[in-house]
Order: C-alpha cells, then structure tokens, then sequence
C-alpha cells in the first residue's frame, strides 16, 4: 500500500463568505467544488492540482480561539496548525506582504535549521503555516532526528514497522467492494452506538 499525499483537510467555518475570500482572493487557491443544502455547506479549494483544502460551514459554527503554533495546551485538542509548502523563502516573504497588507498579522520569517516558516491564522482562527525547504535541505531523502530524549518508535527508525500491528485474516471480499450512495453518516451513528 503506497499513499499518494493527502487528498484534503477538512476544516470549518461559521462564515464561508469570509472563507472565500481569504483562501480563494487572498491567498490564490482556486475554489473547485461545494456543494450543500440549509444549514451546511462543504467547499473545496485546490492546493497544488493533487491536495485540497475543504471547509464545512455549519450553522452557529464560531472561530477557534487563537492558540501560538506548537504551543502546548491542557485538555482535548486534536489539531495544533497546518502548514502549506511553498517553493523559496522569496514566495513566503510574498505571502507574508499580502497577508499584512490584508491585515492578517504574521511571524517573522524563523529559521527552524531545515526549513523556514511565517505563521499566520485564517478569518477562522485557524493557525497557518508557510514554509519551505532551508537552502541545501532535504528531509524527504535525508531523515532527520533532533530529540534529546526520542520516543522508543522513534529510535526503530524511519521506515513503517508493520509487525507491530496485527496481520488482516479477514479482508473484504472482492465481491463486497462497491462504493454506497450517500454521505458518511451511517459510519458516524454506528460509532456513537459503541
């Protein structure tokens, strides 16, 4: 099994007004689906012609409070930012102009040995990243562990170590694999069942 990248990152918004015209007329990314009925809408914006970024609005939905990229909180939590390559540090200085120019405050350009980075939030709260490859750097081919004190995982290597979990003994039959019409809330009331 080979993954291809991520296809999209489902994020959500109170306002897709303001969506649009952040990610869509701001930031470049071309809006290519959406669909929806009352109280909801889901709209994608393409990446890089492979990823995309989605956003569901949902009635009452109201922005994240802003949290620092990477730093630590208490309590539930499932996503800290997420970050957008870009080509050189000339494209996020770019970015950064356009950004400030909005009126969206951001980082300075940081350093970070590897790769540099300019972080900012979204009209959703949402804490973004802009980055890209320090000059000479390729983690992609040249793995990288800087941790005083690594997680065990960690120190097994970089390649997936599949004897960890248990082998399939039961898989799908071929004969069952068919794509269902509809949404994904059948999945969603099973799980809440357990």
């Amino acid at each position: 099994m080979k993954f291809k990248g991520i296809n999209h990152l489902a994020l959500v918004t109170g306002d897709m007004n303001a969506t649009i015209r952040f990610w869509r007329d701001l930031l470049g990314l071309r809006l290519i689906s959406g669909f929806g009925e009352a109280g909801f809408r889901h709209y994608f914006f393409e990446i890089d012609g492979k990823a995309s970024l989605s956003f569901f609005e949902w009635d009452g939905a109201q922005p994240v409070e802003r949290k620092l990229h990477g730093r630590p909180v208490c309590g539930p939590i499932a996503f800290d930012h997420v970050a957008f390559a870009l080509d050189s540090a000339d494209a996020i200085w770019t970015l950064k102009d356009r950004l400030e120019a909005a009126g969206f405050p951001c980082s300075d350009l940081i350093d970070h040995g590897s790769f540099h980075a300019v972080y900012s939030f979204d009209p959703n709260g949402i804490a973004i990243e802009f980055c890209c490859e320090a000059e000479g750097q390729d983690i992609q081919h040249e793995t990288a562990l800087h941790d005083a004190d690594p997680s065990p995982a960690a120190l097994e290597g970089p390649e997936p170590q599949p004897s960890k979990w248990p082998a399939v003994t039961k898989p799908t039959p071929a004969t069952e694999r068919q794509a269902k019409a509809g949404d994904s809330s059948g999945f969603f009331q099973k799980w809440a069942g357990r």
